[in-house]
């Protein structure tokens, strides 16, 4: 078990001494028993870490999607995209202006923007996955 529930522990042992008594007459009987009660365990967290992020949303927090997942890398691509499309104005805009320094000073801030939301991006998976290791201890 990668979670250790000292409740369900007891429950599993319970289950195997009481097989041990009763034979292997009773264990289809005995082990739909144990995962009704893992079922309602599992049913117990799922509903607790709903509250949680329905809490979270509440207080105005946006709801974290998971790591790794699709949103992830459509926040990746959409920021790049339209830093992409962005450049094209600013840097002409920037070389028309102040010419070769401006352009420069430009992309400086586009890669800038890019940089920080890189690393912004690594530190909320991190502290996420920081958090989701908790649980499992």
């Amino acid at each position: 078990m990668a979670t250790h529930d000292p409740d369900l522990r007891k429950e599993l042992d319970a289950t195997l001494q009481t097989r041990k008594d009763l034979g292997a007459e009773y264990e289809s009987e005995l082990v739909e028993s144990f995962l009704e009660k893992l079922d309602r365990t599992v049913e117990r967290r799922v509903r607790r870490q709903l509250a949680e992020q329905q809490m979270q949303v509440a207080r105005g927090a946006r709801p974290q999607p998971r790591e790794g997942g699709a949103t992830d890398f459509w926040e990746r691509f959409g920021v790049a995209a339209l830093s992409l499309a962005l450049a094209i104005p600013l840097s002409a805009i920037a070389a028309g202006n102040a010419g070769l320094p401006g352009l420069l000073v430009c992309w400086a801030g586009i890669i800038g923007v890019n940089a920080v939301h890189s690393l912004s991006l690594r530190s909320l998976l991190r502290t996420r996955t920081e958090r989701r290791g908790e649980d499992w201890e």
